[in-house]
C-alpha cells in the first residue's frame, strides 16, 4: 500500500512524540530519583554531623546541654521533616525528635558499619519503620572516642512527591515543546508538501501531453527553483513539439514538389504523352529532381550528426588551402553567370585547429549562398585575417541582399526567405542551419551583415592553432 509522504512525515513526528514521552517517563524519572536521593542524602549527613558535634559535649559529662541537644532535635527535625535519633554504642535511643517516644528502645541487631563506604541506607531500618526511609548515621565524638550516633531518617515517600513535582514540570514542558513543534509541521505542508502536490500534479499532466499547463509555485527555495524548472522544460517541449510539426510539414513539402514532378514525367513517358524525341530531356529533368532529393537526404544526415555530442576530428590545417580549394570547385558555375572570386589573405599561412571537413562544408555552403543570390557579371569577395587568437574568414556578395525581418529567420531551419523562394527554388533551406551548428561546436561565431539590394556578408571565426 503506497504512503504519502505526508502521511509518513506524521507518523514519524508522532513516534517521535511517543518515543519521547517513553524516554522521560523511564530514563528521566530514574535520573530524577537518583538525584533527588542523594541530593537528600548529602543535606541530611551534613545536618547530621553538625548535630553531633553538639552532643559530643554531652557525652563528656554536661548534662546541662541536653535540655538544647533536644530542642536542636526537635526544631531540625520539624525543618527536615523526617526523625532523628542520638543512639549509644549499644543501638539503644536516648534522645529523638518525637518527645522521647523512642527513648531507651534498643534498635534490633544494630550495626553502625553495616553502611560501610557508603552515605545512606534505603530500607525499613532494621524494621524500625512501617516503609522505606533514607538513613544517615554520623558518629559522636571526642577525646578520639565514639560515644554514639546521630541517625537522621526521612521517608521515601517525601523523596517521592519530589520526584513527582519535578516530573510534572518536564512533563508540561516536553508537552509545550512537542505543541510547539507542530510549528515545524505546518511549515513542513506549507514549504514542502503543497508544493510539492502542485509539482506532482504539473508533472501528471506534462505526461498527459498538457504541456501548457503551469506550476504556480512561487517561493524563493529549492521547490520554487523545481517547479521553475519544469515549467522552463514543459516550454522547451512544447518548442520541440512544435519544431517536430513544422519539420515534418517542411519536409514533406520539399519532398512532396521534386517526388510529383518525377511521378508526373515518368508517367506521361510510360503512356506515351512525352514523344520519344524528347524523353532525353525530361529523364535529364527526373535526374535533376533526384539529385535534388538526394542533397536534402544529405542534409537532414548532416544535421542529424551535427546534434550528436562529439562529432568534431579537429586538426592543424591551413585556412587558406581550403578556401582556395573550395573556391576552385565552383569554376563551371561561376563561368556560367560570369562571376569572379577576390581572394584576400593577411598571411600566406594561417593555420587553424578544427574539423577540416566540416569547414570545408562551411565554405562549401557559403559560398554556393554567394554564387545563387549575386549577380551575373559580379565579385565575391573572401578574405581571411588573424587577429589575437582567431583567424576571421569573410565571404562578401553585391547580390540581392536579406530582407531586415529576415535576418534573424535565415539560420532557422528550413526557412527560405521570399527572394530566395525566387532565385532558388531548388535549395533546401538547411545549408545555413547547417553552417551555425558547425561553427558553433567548435565553440566560435559567425555573425551576418545584409542589406536588401546591396549584398551579404557573412563572418565567421576559428581558433588559431597552437603548433606555429
Amino acid at each position: 500500500m503506497t504512503r504519502s509522504l505526508y502521511s509518513k512525515f506524521i507518523l514519524g513526528y508522532l513516534i517521535f512524540g511517543l518515543l519521547g514521552f517513553v524516554t522521560i517517563a523511564t530514563f528521566s524519572s530514574r535520573i530524577t530519583r537518583d538525584h533527588l536521593i542523594q541530593e537528600r542524602a548529602d543535606a541530611l549527613y551534613d545536618e547530621a554531623n553538625v548535630l553531633a558535634s553538639s552532643c559530643g559535649s554531652m557525652y563528656q559529662g554536661k548534662p546541662q546541654e541536653e535540655t538544647a541537644v533536644s530542642a536542636q532535635i526537635r526544631a531540625l527535625s520539624t525543618y527536615l521533616r523526617s526523625e532523628i535519633w542520638v543512639v549509644d554504642r549499644q543501638g539503644i535511643i536516648i534522645m529523638d525528635s518525637r518527645g522521647g517516644q523512642r527513648t531507651d528502645t534498643a534498635i534490633p541487631d544494630f550495626d553502625p558499619t553495616a553502611m560501610g563506604n557508603r552515605s545512606y541506607t534505603i530500607s525499613d531500618y532494621y524494621k524500625m519503620f512501617q516503609e522505606d526511609v533514607l538513613s544517615v548515621s554520623a558518629p559522636i565524638t571526642g577525646n578520639y572516642n565514639v560515644y554514639g550516633y546521630v541517625l537522621i531518617h526521612l521517608p521515601i515517600s517525601q523523596i517521592s512527591q519530589s520526584q513527582t513535582s519535578t516530573l510534572d514540570i518536564l512533563y508540561i514542558t516536553s508537552a509545550i515543546i512537542f505543541g510547539l513543534s507542530l510549528i515545524i509541521l505546518l511549515v513542513f505542508t506549507q514549504t514542502v508538501y503543497l508544493p510539492l502536490r502542485k509539482i506532482t500534479v504539473g508533472a501528471n499532466e506534462y505526461a498527459a501531453g498538457n504541456l501548457d499547463y503551469r506550476i504556480r509555485v512561487k517561493t524563493h527555495d529549492e521547490m520554487g527553483y523545481l517547479a521553475d524548472t519544469l515549467n522552463y522544460m514543459s516550454d522547451e517541449l512544447n518548442k520541440m513539439e512544435e519544431y517536430q510539426k513544422n519539420f515534418i510539414a517542411n519536409v514533406s513539402h520539399d519532398f512532396r514538389s521534386p517526388l510529383t514532378s518525377i511521378k508526373g514525367y515518368l508517367e506521361a513517358i510510360l503512356d506515351g504523352t512525352i514523344p520519344p524525341e524528347l524523353y532525353e530531356k525530361y529523364i535529364s529533368r527526373v535526374i535533376s529532381e533526384t539529385e535534388r532529393l538526394h542533397k536534402l537526404t544529405e542534409s537532414m544526415l548532416t544535421l542529424n550528426s551535427l546534434d550528436a555530442k562529439g562529432y568534431l576530428s579537429r586538426t592543424n590545417f591551413d585556412i587558406n588551402r581550403i578556401i582556395k580549394d573550395t573556391a576552385a570547385s565552383f569554376e563551371g558555375t561561376c563561368d556560367a553567370k560570369n562571376i569572379s572570386f577576390d581572394l584576400t589573405f593577411s598571411d600566406n599561412i594561417q593555420m587553424v585547429y578544427a574539423d577540416m571537413g566540416k569547414i570545408q562544408q562551411v565554405m562549401y555552403n557559403l559560398i554556393d549562398n554567394a554564387i545563387k543570390f549575386s549577380h551575373n557579371d559580379s565579385v565575391i569577395y573572401i578574405q581571411a585575417s588573424s587577429r589575437y587568437e582567431k583567424v576571421f574568414v569573410s565571404v562578401k556578395d553585391n547580390g540581392i541582399g536579406i530582407p531586415k525581418d529576415s535576418v534573424k529567420k535565415i539560420w532557422e531551419r528550413f526557412y527560405k526567405t521570399d527572394l530566395s523562394r525566387g532565385k532558388d527554388k531548388r535549395g533546401t533551406g538547411l545549408g545555413l542551419s547547417i553552417v551555425k551548428e558547425i561553427i558553433q561546436a567548435h565553440g566560435e561565431n559567425i555573425d551576418v551583415i545584409s542589406t536588401e539590394g546591396v549584398g551579404t556578408e557573412f563572418v565567421f571565426s576559428l581558433p588559431r592553432s597552437n603548433n606555429l
